[in-house]
């Protein structure tokens, strides 16, 4: 299939997108409506990711490694991110089990999981969708600073 899941047609509600680091971290934070495919945000997420600071040499634009599941394997997006030397472990869809994946996609899950703690998020009550990113970006940093202060 190259278009969108057609599960995903129709639905109403808006999804939360994030990418994070090995520990939890979430680099890059992005909304969409629920009614869009998830491979459609990852290329909006990895642009949003901000320079990182390196003692030695310039800024790092770019993760080293790119863990997904079976979601974003298409051919584009293995392209894309392979111009950028991204290294994929991303799950074939109808080769590879997605389950060798787990050991890392749990890291994920449990940043949702945490997103999803804060109640503003749970329910969307914001009608514009730049006051509903805000809140998730604050939610982002306040996960940020539990991790680091605590």
């Amino acid at each position: 299939m190259t278009g969108p899941n057609p599960t995903d047609r129709g639905k109403l509600g808006s999804k939360i997108h994030v990418i994070c680091d090995r520990n939890g971290l979430p680099l890059s934070v992005g909304i969409s409506g629920a009614n869009l495919h998830d491979s459609q945000a990852l290329i909006p997420l990895m642009r949003g990711i901000p320079p990182i600071r390196s003692r030695y040499g310039p800024r790092r634009r770019r993760p080293a490694k790119l863990h997904a599941d079976k979601g974003y394997d298409f051919d584009h997006l293995r392209s894309w991110l392979r111009r950028r030397q991204i290294v994929l472990r991303i799950a074939r869809r109808g080769v590879e089990n997605s389950s060798r994946l787990g050991r890392h996609r749990w890291v994920v899950e449990r940043t949702m999981s945490w997103l999803n703690g804060c109640r503003r998020l749970h329910r969307r009550y914001e009608r514009k969708a730049e006051y509903f990113l805000a809140f998730a970006g604050i939610a982002a940093v306040l996960i940020c600073y539990r991790r680091i202060t605590g």
